[in-house]
C-alpha cells in the first residue's frame, strides 16, 4: 500500500512510469469490474482504456493518494454506466476467459455463477459489481449513480436473491 501511494504521488507530479506502475498494479480489478458490468470484452478493454486516459489526464485533480482506488473506480463506473447498451450476446467462449482468483477448482459451479450473474439487469450489475470488485458502501455507490442508499440496498439485495434462487434450482 505504501508503494502505491508513493507511486500516485510520483503520477500526480507527472511521472508517466510511475503511473504505468498503477495501471499495471490496478488493471485486472478494473477488467473484471468493467467485464462483469457490461458483459462484453470488447466494451470492457474500451471502459478501461477511457477511464485510463480520463485518470491520466485529471490525476493531478485528485486531493488524497489514499483515495486513488475509489476514485478511478469511480470514473470507470461512469464509463460503465455509459456504454450500457445492448450488450446482451457474450459468448460462452468470452465467458470462460473471465480472470478468476477465486477457487479454479469449481469450474462448473462458477460457470453457473457467472451466466445467472449475466442475466440480472444492466444496474444490478453495476451495484454488485461496484460493492464486490470495487469496494464501495452502499452510500457511496448511491453518491455515484445519483440515486438513494435505500435503493441501491434494496436493489442489490433484490439482485441477490434471485442469483440464490436461480443457483438453488440447479
Amino acid at each position: 500500500m505504501e508503494q502505491n501511494l508513493l507511486q500516485i504521488k510520483k503520477a500526480k507530479s507527472g511521472d508517466i512510469e510511475a503511473f504505468a506502475e498503477l495501471y499495471r498494479a490496478y488493471y485486472a480489478d478494473l477488467y473484471r469490474f468493467a467485464l462483469y458490468t457490461l458483459k462484453n470484452p470488447d466494451d470492457a478493454e474500451d471502459a478501461v482504456s477511457e477511464t485510463v486516459i480520463d485518470a491520466f489526464s485529471s490525476i493531478r485533480k485528485l486531493r488524497s493518494e489514499e483515495s486513488f482506488k475509489s476514485w478511478i473506480f469511480k470514473i470507470l463506473s461512469v464509463k460503465c454506466k455509459q456504454r450500457f447498451r445492448g450488450n446482451d450476446d457474450l459468448s460462452e467462449d468470452y465467458l470462460a476467459n473471465i480472470p478468476n482468483k477465486d477457487n479454479p477448482d469449481d469450474f462448473a459451479g462458477m460457470m453457473d455463477l457467472r451466466n445467472y450473474f449475466f442475466r440480472l439487469k444492466d444496474e444490478e450489475r453495476l451495484i454488485i459489481s461496484m460493492h464486490i470488485f470495487a469496494g464501495y458502501t452502499s452510500r457511496e455507490t448511491a453518491k455515484i449513480l445519483r440515486i438513494n442508499a435505500n435503493t441501491v440496498r434494496s436493489k442489490e439485495s433484490r439482485a441477490l436473491k434471485k442469483l440464490s434462487a436461480w443457483l438453488s434450482d440447479e
